[in-house]
């Protein structure tokens, strides 16, 4: 299992597990990413104008470097960006761009699941 941000982010989310064997750590994102948000990736809601989302790289830009494609397609040729570090600094235990799997994977067997949307400390 995995949190991601792959494609961006609008409210915190997290995964605990309960049980299990294997790699069962906490996976999520309790920051506000929508206050740190770069001005370029910011989603802004239509009639208040406050920030309510905030955009992958590869879905603002839709360039080979961010989306992770074309001659960026495999974990040597992608590597994390600018923005992908944005995230992972804020969420460490998140999926932050298309290789992220080493640090973000969890592999849990046996487990049941408790998922939290908005977990304190997030929007």
């Amino acid at each position: 299992y995995d949190v991601s941000l792959v494609d961006g982010y609008n409210v915190g989310m997290g995964v605990s597990a309960n049980g299990g064997t294997g790699d069962c750590q906490y996976a999520g994102c309790v920051a506000d990413l929508n206050g740190v948000c770069p001005a370029e990736l910011r989603v802004n809601d239509g009639s208040s104008g406050s920030v309510v989302a905030c955009k992958s790289a590869c879905l603002a830009f839709n360039t080979e470097e961010f989306c992770c494609t074309g001659a960026h397609a495999t974990p040597q040729t992608c590597s994390p960006t600018h923005y992908s570090e944005i995230f992972k600094t804020a969420c460490p235990t998140a999926y932050s761009y298309a290789y992220d799997d080493a640090s973000s994977t969890c592999t849990c067997s046996g487990s049941d699941y408790h998922i939290t949307f908005c977990p304190k400390g997030s929007s």
